[in-house]
């Protein structure tokens, strides 16, 4: 069985149509929206094409972009999916690219696969300059302090195995729960010996809905790195089993 987590927040005005292109692209796909919004606009709106092939887990607090992912993959889990896709509610992740995805996760035998907007064929759409050389530069300070040998450290736009999915539900959340939880997720795959990789991907910045990025996410992205290095460097002197074995 196939999984989806989209995380959203404000997204009423794009998850109808979102959830309606997932499902066209993989048909026997088990979707869970974990919604983040103050009010009941997206629940309302997703009321309209409800079934057993989509779950909504309305949370009244934002939580974050990582705490939704995970709570969307915990109840995955409890489904016993064989593989999770996590991707935005605003199109700027395109769902006609799922099967090929899944497809190259199951092909190249991967944990994680990345659909990466800085590789050589992907293309990025709509992204304003400033954005673009932030978006950039933090993937190029990712890269040089958590050294996993990927190109795109903060897409959300990404495959799961069943083996991952494990790893993420029991060792993930601790460091951040916004987009933080992208590299920490990243780093405890990596660096506890599951396989990772990338695809080229067409990313298109969002037309519809909110962004759930503001400063306060953006500062705790960047002191969550110091930490997450922390992580990766027990992780790399085999601390973190150990004392968790202790627990």
């Amino acid at each position: 069985m196939i999984g989806v987590v989209v995380p959203a927040f404000k997204e009423h005005e794009s998850i109808v149509d979102l959830v309606s292109s997932v499902r066209k692209s993989v048909t026997d796909a088990l979707i869970v929206v974990v919604d983040d919004s103050p009010d009941d606009k997206t629940v309302e709106a997703l009321r309209t094409i409800r079934g057993p092939s989509l779950h909504v887990i309305h949370r009244t607090v934002k939580g974050g972009r990582g705490s939704a992912v995970i709570e969307g993959l915990r109840y995955l889990r409890s489904r016993n999916v064989d593989w999770a896709v996590e991707m935005d509610a605003d199109f700027s992740h395109p769902p006609g690219q799922l099967p090929q995805l899944i497809e190259d996760a199951k092909s190249r035998k991967l944990d994680l696969l990345i659909a990466s907007r800085y590789l050589p064929e992907s293309q990025i759409l709509n992204w304003p300059l400033t954005r673009r050389a932030f978006s950039l530069a933090s993937n190029q300070l990712a890269r040089f302090l958590l050294n996993v040998p990927i190109s795109d450290y903060t897409n959300g736009y990404r495959v799961y195995s069943a083996k991952s999915i494990d790893v993420i539900v029991n060792e993930c959340g601790r460091l951040g729960t916004g987009f933080i939880a992208l590299s920490e997720i990243l780093v405890n795959v990596y660096y506890r010996g599951l396989r990772v990789g990338e695809i080229p991907t067409k990313f298109v910045n969002r037309v519809r809905g909110e962004s759930s990025v503001d400063s306060g996410e953006i500062k705790n992205a960047l002191t969550g790195l110091i930490k997450i290095r922390s992580l990766k460097n027990r992780l790399q002197r085999g601390e973190v089993g150990k004392l968790e074995a202790r627990n």
